[in-house]
């Protein structure tokens, strides 16, 4: 947060009957408490404190724990998003999911849709095989290039 944004704060904090507020903004997070002058009288305040609290940065995934994944799905081959949008696994909300796990699945089969700008995607198999992991929960949005499915091509 710019120093002059913070000002602003400060002069509203000072201004209004708040006595403290809080902003989190870009994992950092900035808390300003209006003090009050000794004796308890609130219509004198003192100069208000600005904190700057720190908060965890989103958990990545230590480099060992990836290594093991990488080593259990070494023989996997990973059907990837063509794009950005959100996944989903059935034709319909109250539909039956086009694949579910340990299904064999061959070469043009649709796996999935991917929503995009209001158009529905159709995503078909690259390979076929047995699908050993459906890595997206239904609904959830999806990145290019992210692995969407696992299929064993010697099963």
């Amino acid at each position: 947060m710019r120093e002059s944004e913070i000002k602003k704060l400060i002069e509203l904090v000072e201004e209004s009957d708040i006595d403290e507020l809080e902003i989190s903004r870009w994992w950092r997070k900035i808390r300003i408490t209006k003090r009050r002058a000794s004796g308890g009288n609130s219509h004198n305040p003192a100069p208000s404190v600005v904190h700057e609290i720190p908060t965890p940065k989103p958990a990545v995934a230590p480099p060992k724990e990836k290594k093991e994944e990488d080593e259990t799905n070494k023989n996997f081959l990973e059907i990837k998003s063509p794009m950005v949008g959100t996944f989903y696994r059935s034709p319909a909300p109250d539909a039956k999911p086009y694949v579910e796990t340990n299904q064999f699945v061959t070469n043009g089969q649709v796996l999935c849709i991917i929503e995009a700008m209001k158009l529905m995607n159709e995503i078909e198999a690259e390979v076929s095989g047995k699908l050993v992991k459906i890595c997206v929960e239904n609904a959830q949005p999806v990145e290019y290039g992210q692995v969407l499915f696992l299929v064993d091509p010697n099963a």
